[in-house]
């Protein structure tokens, strides 16, 4: 095993990167968003968990309450604290323009489907 971590340029499985960044509580429910097509990976819809992400790409994530821009900084190598997961990532949310909240029908609607 590497020690230092994933190097600079290298790839990682989606579902995995979700994981460790803390945007999912577990990788299960990673594929299960990449399933209902809740995930995208520089603006086109991710199929498989098994898509590869690298520094530079752009994660969107329509999770229940909101939506959610990502620039990959890393790949992680384990699930550690919240501090240690934001380097992995930039929230460019903002990018998107202001979001309304949404309302509990439109949350029931987001749902994945397992």
């Amino acid at each position: 095993m590497d020690e230092e971590g994933p190097r600079e340029g290298s790839r990682q499985r989606i579902d995995k990167w979700l994981f460790f960044t803390r945007m999912v509580k577990s990788r299960s429910l990673a594929q299960s968003l990449i399933a209902a097509g809740a995930v995208t990976l520089n603006g086109e819809t991710v199929l498989q968990p098994r898509c590869l992400v690298r520094p530079g790409d752009r994660v969107g994530l329509a999770l229940e309450r909101r939506d959610v821009l990502l620039l990959v900084r890393n790949g992680g190598d384990r699930r550690g604290p919240f501090e240690e997961a934001r380097l992995l990532y930039f929230d460019i949310s903002e990018t998107l323009g202001p979001q309304r909240p949404l309302t509990p029908f439109e949350r029931a609607q987001r749902r994945p489907r397992a």
